[in-house]
């Protein structure tokens, strides 16, 4: 960066060059949130300080926060948080940054309850695979009845989700335990609901995945195994056994495994209604499957 004055928008505007030679998909936006982080401003900020120049103790820190950005750091654990569901959560490296396309399996979830029309009914649900946890917080706060329960292997990630439910003030509703799938609940537990947005990324991809995907997010949390399915093949043998009858289960899958998670679904003959919900770019983004409800029950 050449020595000058440097205002607000002189700042903003090279930045967004530079980001832009290095083919950032959006470097205005990370050009305007980064330098407000740097200044303890919102973006709103900027514009009505426009002309204002920084200090050489801003400029340091802002150079260090670009000079992050430039190595392909996501923007997330670049500023320490990220929105979802109109919430902010705290993200580390420790967790997947939480995407808009997950918002969909929050919605598909909450359309099941409002076509059941009880919303305000009190709904156990569990989330295996929390990260930050910011799909079980999200249904926390628009279900104030509900109780959940969110599973992970990490315990950094559980830590990390619990400061996010403290935050959100839903902490005293969802209890967080450490484990692979089912393995930390007790005996006997069922759920009307069971999501999970699982690693569905098939290992072969990796290699063309973005720069912040694959050198700085947990792979533990992407890594789908050979087809991308290993997790579908785990869990849904087991999840009738905790599903209660006509309990949903949803989950996000990747572009064009719809097929394949069906036919594994197809196997356990607990399960039934399965469907699909597209994401806005009409990909088939959530799968649903329904306990049966035996007859005579």
């Amino acid at each position: 960066m050449p020595q000058d004055t440097w205002t607000i928008l002189k700042l903003i505007r090279w930045t967004d060059e530079r980001f832009k030679k290095e083919g950032l998909p959006a470097p205005r936006l990370d050009a305007e949130v980064l330098l407000a982080e740097s200044l303890g401003m919102d973006r709103v900020g900027l514009y009505t300080h426009f002309d204002q120049p920084l200090q050489p103790k801003e400029l340091a820190r802002f150079k260090k926060l670009i000079q992050r950005r430039l190595g392909r750091e996501p923007l997330a654990y670049i500023v320490g948080k990220r929105e979802f569901w109109s919430l902010t959560f705290k993200v580390t490296a420790d967790v997947l940054v939480p995407r808009p396309e997950t918002e969909v399996l929050v919605a598909a979830a909450l359309q099941l309850l409002v076509d059941a029309e009880r919303l305000t009914r009190s709904w156990r649900i569990l989330e295996i695979g929390t990260g930050s946890g910011a799909v079980s917080i999200a249904l926390a706060k628009e279900l104030p009845s509900a109780s959940l329960v969110a599973t992970d292997l990490s315990e950094k990630a559980l830590a990390i989700a619990r400061e996010n439910a403290l935050k959100n003030g839903v902490q005293e509703r969802i209890q967080f335990l450490p484990g692979d799938l089912f393995d930390p609940l007790e005996e006997g537990s069922q759920f009307a609901l069971i999501l999970a947005n699982p690693p569905y990324i098939p290992r072969s991809h990796f290699v063309s995945l973005a720069p912040e995907v694959r050198d700085f997010e947990p792979r533990v949390a992407l890594d789908g195994g050979k087809d991308g399915l290993a997790f579908f093949r785990r869990a849904l043998p087991r999840v009738g056994k905790f599903l209660q009858p006509a309990g949903w289960f949803l989950a996000e899958i990747g572009a064009g495994q719809g097929p394949e998670v069906r036919k594994i679904a197809a196997e356990n003959l607990d399960l039934d209604a399965f469907d699909f919900i597209p994401d806005l770019a009409g990909i088939k983004r959530v799968f649903k499957a329904r306990k049966k409800i035996k007859r005579g029950s």
